[in-house]
């Protein structure tokens, strides 16, 4: 007997077989979600609903950029606590590779990737068949000029300026994201099978000479090694406290900045700078937060008063299209 058979049927559930059973079927479950019901909302986007959106983003967003933006202007260089920052220009952190270049599994003192460090860490992994520690093009690259001030109060004896080095990184980074592996006696037992990285002219464990800010917890290296999204920007270097209410931090009078250069800025166009400033509720000077909320209140300020009249013009020919006579 013959037995008709096509697509159709395979997709039903197709005709009984021989042997009395039934094909698989492949028809999906008979559900909302498989059957594409499940309710949806498309909004309408009318003149009366978009133009108040753009007038109150702009009423929203122009106060807050105004206030944003005095308030950094604000910020004077000679009163209160003093912040020491160190800046680069043309530097790109941000680079996809350059940020992936790290451990951060052998920066928490983890000892297996301390002798064996990750491959992101490529070319700067290891160095004359030893693990390089810390690992990573960050760690290679970091800011290593010496930064000292005076102040002038005497041409043959200046005052230095006493500058706090701890206390400069964050505290989750301090005492979370890096820790020293663990070990021996003395630092340098447990960094004793690594060397150092290529461009740095002292290892780890000597970044310093107290035990605290030493090793991979040393503060100017792990500020170093928070990058920065922009190609110009700022780290914090050192820390002017003031010692008195009565007196100013840095008193008026000329001051001598001392400049150990050890990091060369020549090979990608680069320039630095020292930078002395106090900070607010918003941090450090930096007016650009302002600016960015001026000038987006102001776009959809202006966008909004365009539509509006856009909207009322056409309007107003449409109701007279529309009329018969």
């Amino acid at each position: 007997m013959a037995m008709n058979y096509n697509a159709k049927d395979e997709v039903d559930g197709g005709p009984p077989c021989a042997s009395g059973g039934t094909a698989k079927n492949r028809r999906p479950d008979n559900t909302a979600f498989k059957q594409q019901r499940l309710p949806a909302w498309q909004p309408i986007l009318t003149a009366g609903t978009v133009l108040p959106t753009f007038f109150i983003i702009g009423l929203i967003f122009i106060p807050i950029g105004i206030g944003i933006f005095v308030t950094s202007n604000n910020i004077r260089e000679i009163e209160g606590n003093v912040f020491m920052y160190y800046g680069l220009s043309n530097f790109y952190q941000n680079h996809r590779r350059y940020v992936k270049s790290r451990d951060d599994s052998q920066l928490n003192g983890d000892v297996s990737a301390l002798l064996n460090p990750s491959k992101e860490c490529e070319p700067y992994r290891r160095n004359e068949d030893k693990p390089i520690a810390p690992c990573g093009a960050i760690a290679n690259s970091m800011f290593n000029d010496t930064l000292e001030l005076f102040l002038i109060g005497n041409e043959s004896h200046p005052t230095p300026i006493p500058l706090k080095k701890k206390g400069i990184a964050w505290w989750t980074d301090k005492n979370v994201k890096f820790r020293n592996p663990p070990g021996g006696e003395s630092l340098e037992e447990r960094f004793k099978d690594t060397t150092k990285p290529v461009n740095w002219v002292k290892p780890v464990y000597m970044l310093d000479s107290e035990p605290d800010n030493n090793g991979f917890i040393n503060e100017d290296f792990i500020v170093w090694m928070r990058t920065a999204a922009l190609p110009t920007f700022r780290k914090l270097y050192r820390l002017i406290e003031r010692k008195s209410d009565l007196h100013p931090t840095l008193p008026a009078g000329r001051y001598y900045l001392n400049i150990t250069y050890n990091y060369p800025v020549h090979s990608f166009d680069g320039r630095k700078r020292m930078i002395l400033s106090t900070i607010s509720w918003m941090g450090g000077k930096n007016p650009f937060l302002g600016i960015a909320y001026i000038t987006i209140g102001s776009i959809s300020f202006l966008l909004g008063v365009v539509l509006l009249v856009i909207n009322h013009k056409y309007r107003n020919s449409s109701n007279t299209a529309d009329i018969t006579i």
